[in-house]
C-alpha cells in the first residue's frame, strides 16, 4: 500500500484523482473547489429565488394576468430545458471551468438587466423584455449548474450523494435568504435594489471561479445521449425529478399571491413563509445524502417515503377543498416545511442512481458521461420548472390554488405509483440483474403505497364537496375498485 506522503503526493499532482475523496484525504485544490461550486450554488439559487415574494404582485401592476407571470417563471425552465442536454452533451469541447465561468457572468448581467424592467412601459414592451431576459438568465443558468454537476461527480466520485448533499446546504441558503432579503429590499428600497445588489454579488464570484476551480482534461466519448433513456430505471427517475421541480415551480408563482390574499401579509412575510420550505430540505441533505451514499439499499426507500410525504404536504397545503378544512397561517407553514424535507428525501438519491444506471449500460466512467447525465438531470428538472408554474398557475387562474395544489399532489403520488408497478415488474417478470436480488422489504414499501393511494381516491370519491370536471371522471373511474 501506498504511505500517506505518497497519496498525498498523487493528489497534488493529480487533483480529480477519485483516491483524493473525502473518504481518503481532500488537498487544497479540492477544498477551494468545494468552495467554488458551493459559492456557484449559492448565488445562483439566491438569484433565482428572489423573485417569488414581489415579483408578481409587481407584474400586476404592469398589467400582466396571472397566466403570464406562471409563463414568465417558466420560461426560464423551458430555455434550461433545451440548453442543459445540449451544453452537457459538448461539454468536453467546451471546457468544464469556461462553462461554469462564462455561465455565472451571463447570469450576474441579467440579473442586472431584470432589476431595471421598471423603467419599461407596461403592456407588451414589460412582457416581451422580462421573456428575452429570462431566457438568457436560463442559458447561463444551465452552463453553470450543468458544469457544477460534472465537476463535483469527476472529483468525488464514491462520494457523490454526501457532497451533493453537502453542496445543497449552500443551495438551501440561496433559496432561504433570497425570499425574505429580496422582500425586504423591495419593501425599503424598492424594485431595482434587490437584483442589483444580487447581480453585482454574482458578478464577483466570476473571477474568484477563474482563480479557484482546476481546469479538467478529457476525450470526448462515443456513447448516445438518447440511450441513456432506453432503460426504464432512468426513465422514472426522470419522472421523479421532474416532479420534484413541479412542485417547487409551482410555489414560486402562486404561493406569495395566495398568501397575500388569503391571510393579508407583505411581501416580507411572504419570504419569510418561503423559508419554511427551504430551511427543512438544506438542513436535511446532508444527512441523507450521507445514509444514501452509505446505505444504497436506502434510496428507494426515501424516493417512496419522500414522495408520499409530498404529495400529502401539497394536498393539505391549501388545504384540498374535498377535506372541508378551512385555510390556516400555521397549517401552511407546517405542509411546507414537511414538503421541503420530503423534497429532500426524493431528490438526494436521484442523480447518483441516474449515474449508476449509466455506468450499468456500459456508459465511461469519465467526463463526457457525467457531463450527459448532468444534463439529463438539468433537463428534466427544468421541464418541471416549466410545467410547475405554467400550469400550476393556469389552474389557480381558472380554479384555485387549492385545486391547483391537488393536482402539484397528485402528481407526486403519480412517481410513487409508477415506481410500484415497475418494481413489481421487475421483482416478478424482469430478467435483467436486478430481478435476480429483489429487494422485499422496498416491494412491500411499494404494494402499501398502492393501497393507499387506491385508499386516497376512494375518499375523493365519496367527499360532497364540488370537484372540477376532470377529476370527476378519475374519480368516477375509481369507483371501480
Amino acid at each position: 500500500g501506498n504511505s500517506l506522503a505518497d497519496l498525498q503526493g498523487e493528489c497534488q499532482a493529480f487533483p480529480v484523482d477519485p483516491a483524493c475523496s473525502p473518504a481518503h484525504l481532500m488537498t487544497k485544490r479540492q477544498i477551494l473547489t468545494l468552495i467554488s461550486i458551493a459559492s456557484v450554488n449559492f448565488s445562483s439559487m439566491i438569484c433565482y429565488s428572489i423573485l417569488g415574494p414581489f415579483f408578481p404582485n409587481e407584474a400586476v401592476k404592469k398589467g400582466v394576468s396571472q397566466t403570464v407571470i406562471g409563463l414568465i417563471f417558466g420560461c426560464y425552465a423551458i430555455c434550461y430545458l433545451i440548453s442543459a442536454p445540449i451544453l452537457g452533451n459538448y461539454i468536453v469541447q467546451i471546457g468544464t471551468k469556461f462553462m461554469l465561468v462564462m455561465g455565472l457572468f451571463v447570469s450576474s448581467v441579467c440579473t442586472i438587466l431584470f432589476g431595471l424592467l421598471n423603467r419599461v412601459p407596461a403592456g407588451a414592451t414589460f412582457i416581451s423584455l422580462c421573456f428575452i431576459v429570462r431566457s438568457v438568465d436560463a442559458v447561463g443558468f444551465a452552463a453553470a449548474m450543468t458544469s457544477s454537476f460534472t465537476i463535483v461527480v469527476k472529483i468525488f466520485p464514491n462520494n457523490v450523494a454526501t457532497v451533493m448533499g453537502s453542496l445543497e446546504i449552500f443551495a438551501g441558503l440561496g433559496l432561504i435568504m433570497g425570499p425574505p432579503v429580496g422582500g425586504w429590499f423591495y419593501q425599503s428600497f424598492g424594485y431595482e435594489v434587490p437584483f442589483m445588489l444580487l447581480g453585482c454579488f454574482l458578478l464577483v464570484m466570476v473571477p474568484f471561479n477563474i482563480y479557484v476551480l482546476p481546469v479538467i482534461e478529457a476525450e470526448p466519448s462515443k456513447d448516445s445521449f438518447l440511450k441513456l433513456l432506453m432503460k426504464t430505471k432512468i426513465v422514472l427517475l426522470c419522472y421523479v425529478t421532474f416532479t420534484l421541480s413541479a412542485g417547487l415551480g409551482f410555489l414560486d408563482a402562486t404561493l406569495s399571491l395566495f398568501a397575500i390574499d388569503t391571510f393579508g401579509l407583505s411581501p416580507g412575510y411572504v419570504g419569510l413563509i418561503m423559508v419554511g420550505l427551504s430551511l427543512p430540505y438544506c438542513l436535511a441533505s446532508p444527512l441523507l445524502g450521507y445514509f444514501a451514499d452509505k446505505y444504497p439499499v436506502t434510496r428507494s426507500w426515501f424516493m417512496v417515503i419522500g414522495g408520499t410525504a409530498t404529495g400529502i404536504g401539497f394536498w393539505f397545503l391549501g388545504p384540498a377543498p374535498f377535506f372541508n378544512i378551512s385555510s390556516h397561517l400555521w397549517l401552511l407553514v407546517l405542509m411546507l416545511a414537511i414538503i421541503g424535507f420530503s423534497l429532500g428525501m426524493t431528490a438526494i438519491p436521484t442523480f447518483p442512481e441516474i449515474i449508476t444506471c449509466a455506468y450499468d449500460l456500459g456508459y465511461e466512467e469519465g467526463l463526457s458521461t457525467l457531463g450527459m447525465v448532468s444534463g439529463l438531470f438539468g433537463a428534466f428538472w427544468s421541464l418541471g420548472m416549466f410545467y410547475g408554474p405554467t400550469v400550476g398557475a393556469l389552474i389557480t387562474q381558472n380554479l384555485n390554488f387549492q385545486w391547483a395544489a391537488v393536482v402539484q399532489g397528485s402528481l407526486a403520488f403519480l412517481g410513487v405509483s409508477s415506481y410500484t408497478q415497475i418494481t413489481l415488474f421487475m421483482l416478478f417478470y424482469s430478467n435483467n440483474e436486478q430481478s435476480k436480488t429483489p429487494r422485499w422489504p422496498t416491494s412491500k414499501i411499494s404494494i402499501f403505497m398502492a393501497v393507499a393511494i387506491a385508499f386516497a381516491f376512494r375518499l375523493i370519491c365519496t367527499a360532497e364537496t364540488p370537484r372540477p370536471p376532470a377529476l370527476c371522471v378519475l374519480t368516477q373511474s375509481s369507483r371501480t375498485f
